[in-house]
């Protein structure tokens, strides 16, 4: 299995330049080539080799950014007639280059990011401007909130995320993201749902630091339409993992009648990259049907010996007044790279409708 590091290939460049010879006047491929084959391109990862070959497309461009955009979108022009590329992860050096290259220059780079982000998402580029131009780039977002492609107004919501996976941070949107609530109200009702999907991801980043806002808007768009109900519900999953109560209260979800028995860990003695498994059983011994959210936390032993907490979903749905189920579940200690396992004692809790239940312990080895 090859590392995603090797889409930047011997085959990929060659059909880049090729292009390129098309589009950048005096463009001399071998030298190119020769350029992103340096003594260093083999020791580089996924991003270092991204800005490496931002920067040797820079030696081939003309130093006035307005004339390099216009490049880079005949360049997407003809990948397009040659059915090459769209929406592939190696061509992401071309926001990239918006990014290094046109952040002084506001009024061609949005043209370019306009242009570029229906190729290529220019969710990552697009943030330094924020940054740089603030309220002015906000504006230029809202805009772009109504534009006629999905692309466009999906990178006005997830560009503008406050906390953007992998992406640099935005301390001012983090701090106060009210700015952002009109340009999520424009597309709450997007017929697209990798947009809509988009505007959920900010309002559960936005939960991360202000649930009020998030439960403000959560009462407002409440049973406009079951699109807008499930962006609330997968914009609000942060809060329902934290047991918030208001968010719990606007689902109805309580732990009234409700009973967790029987349960058990079968595997208390784990190894690392093995599975704990575990078993319970639950009720709704109301006189009426009970939504129910079933969750389990890990509490993972780390290096100092303390214990941190994690939430994971089961299930939710309808239990019929005196419905009982029996739950059997496997937690997996594969190795991963974004988590290190510790050895020594865990524990496991059950939460039902963010009511945590009961707690047992279990034992992880390496």
């Amino acid at each position: 299995m090859s590392a995603l590091k090797d889409i930047y290939s011997p085959i990929f460049y060659d059909r880049l330049a090729d292009t390129l010879a098309k589009t950048v006047s005096s463009f001399e491929k071998k030298l190119f080539i020769a350029q992103i084959f340096d003594d260093t391109f083999s020791q580089k990862e996924l991003k270092d080799r991204m800005r490496h070959t931002t920067k040797v497309l820079r030696n081939f461009m003309p130093d006035d950014f307005g004339s390099a955009a216009d490049i880079l979108q005949k360049t997407i022009i003809l990948l397009r007639e040659n059915q090459h590329g769209e929406d592939s992860l190696a061509y992401i050096f071309l926001p990239d280059y918006i990014e290094m290259y046109g952040i002084d220059d506001y009024e061609n780079a949005v043209k370019s990011i306009e242009f570029v982000t229906q190729f290529i998402s220019c969710e990552f580029a697009v943030r330094p401007f924020i940054i740089k131009y603030g309220d002015r780039m906000i504006d230029q977002m809202k805009k772009w909130s109504l534009h006629e492609s999905h692309k466009v107004r999906r990178l006005a919501s997830e560009g503008s995320r406050p906390r953007l996976p992998w992406a640099m941070a935005l301390p001012e949107l983090k701090k106060n993201p009210e700015a952002l609530l009109p340009l999520l109200e424009n597309l709450k009702n997007d017929t697209s749902e990798y947009v809509r999907r988009s505007v959920a991801n900010s309002l559960n980043d936005i939960a991360k630091d202000h649930p009020h806002i998030v439960l403000a808007v959560a009462q407002k768009w409440k049973g406009h339409s079951k699109e807008t109900d499930a962006i609330i519900k997968h914009g609000s999953r942060t809060l329902l993992k934290q047991g918030h109560p208001e968010i719990l209260s606007h689902y109805g979800l309580d732990s009234n009648g409700l009973e967790i028995t029987d349960f058990k860990i079968i595997t208390p003695k784990v190894k690392v990259k093995e599975s704990l498994e575990f078993a319970f059983a639950v009720k709704n011994t109301n006189d009426t049907p009970k939504s129910i959210r079933l969750e389990y936390a890990v509490y993972y032993n780390k290096a100092n010996g303390q214990l941190s907490k994690k939430v994971f979903k089961i299930s939710e749905r309808i239990y019929a007044s005196g419905q009982k189920e029996t739950i059997n579940r496997k937690q997996s200690f594969k190795l991963i790279t974004t988590r290190k396992f510790y050895p020594g004692l865990h524990k496991l809790s059950l939460i039902i409708n963010g009511d945590e239940k009961d707690t047992e312990s279990f034992e992880l080895a390496l």
